[in-house]
């Protein structure tokens, strides 16, 4: 299976589009994967069905039981969280601040605290016309972005077995949810605009990549709202070697598409042409 990545350093770059896309014009046995679980949406352009719903246990909560703490404090000394905070007497962990790294339950004396399982999301599995959809969804507060990545690859990678493409829809940026992503990766497809921002990201994302050794490819999405900064990023990516597999222009039918939560290769438009001729370039990359 040829595991591909859609990635960007910055957000609005058109990733996702661009990954529904992909997949839409795509005709081999295929797996989708998103994994942007801080903000989720391949859904909205795949009109998925879901099948099944999992919660998602990330790291553990300390509880301090009121009955056995003796309100020593030693637990709310060592937190390096501020976690832990005392209330007419009584000490009690906050869920939002606490980093599940149990030194509370370890140094406290009385035995008082304990460490729980805490829910921090949800894990779902779904159908689509374009194949298996596996994507979740990260409760606010939760910090465990990175865990959630991980175990939506899992099941993506057993959900079919005979598929011969895993297409993930990763997050921006090069956080802990971009390194869980292009994790075992065979390839990236990192879409970029002409902004110095997203220049400027893209770099940087480049740099997290090469220290996986996935193969690199770039998509350049309205390509022509700025040539200048277009050609930066072509003789930046030329300086790398990484082949640009796709220009996208600027085109009102990607608005309209999305409003209608489809691909855009499913209409007739000048970005749809481009996405379907990038798809042919990425696997000859490939």
């Amino acid at each position: 299976m040829i595991r591909i990545a859609v990635i960007s350093g910055k957000g609005g770059t058109g990733k996702t589009m661009v990954t529904s896309a992909l997949a839409d014009t795509n005709t081999s046995r295929q797996v989708l994967a998103d994994c942007d679980v801080d903000a989720a949406n391949l859904e909205l352009m795949l009109s998925p069905t879901q099948l099944t719903k999992e919660p998602f246990h990330g790291l553990d909560v300390a509880r301090i039981d009121p009955e056995i703490c003796v309100s020593c404090g030693i637990c709310s000394n060592n937190c390096a969280f501020d976690a832990i905070s005392i209330k007419e007497g009584l000490f009690s962990v906050s869920p939002i601040h606490c980093e599940g790294c149990g030194l509370c339950a370890h140094l406290c004396p009385e035995g008082a605290v304990v460490m729980e399982r805490r829910i921090c999301g949800e894990i779902y599995t779904s159908t689509t016309e374009c194949g298996p959809l596996v994507h979740a969804r990260l409760f606010p507060g939760s910090g465990t972005s990175g865990l959630l990545v991980h175990e939506v690859k899992k099941r993506a990678l057993t959900i079919d077995p005979s598929a011969e493409i895993l297409l993930v829809d990763g997050p921006p940026g090069t956080g802990c949810p971009l390194i869980s992503t292009i994790s075992g990766m065979h390839a990236v497809l990192i879409v970029t605009e002409p902004s110095v921002s997203a220049l400027h990201d893209l770099k940087r994302v480049v740099t997290v990549c090469r220290r996986f050794d996935p193969r690199i490819l770039i998509m350049i999405n309205r390509f022509d709202l700025l040539e200048e900064i277009t050609n930066e990023i072509e003789v930046y990516a030329a300086e790398e070697g990484i082949p640009i597999v796709g220009r996208i222009p600027f085109d009102p039918a990607v608005v309209q598409a999305v409003r209608k939560g489809i691909p855009v290769t499913q209409m007739d438009s000048p970005a749809s042409k481009a996405l379907s001729t990038a798809w042919e370039r990425i696997r000859t990359e490939l």
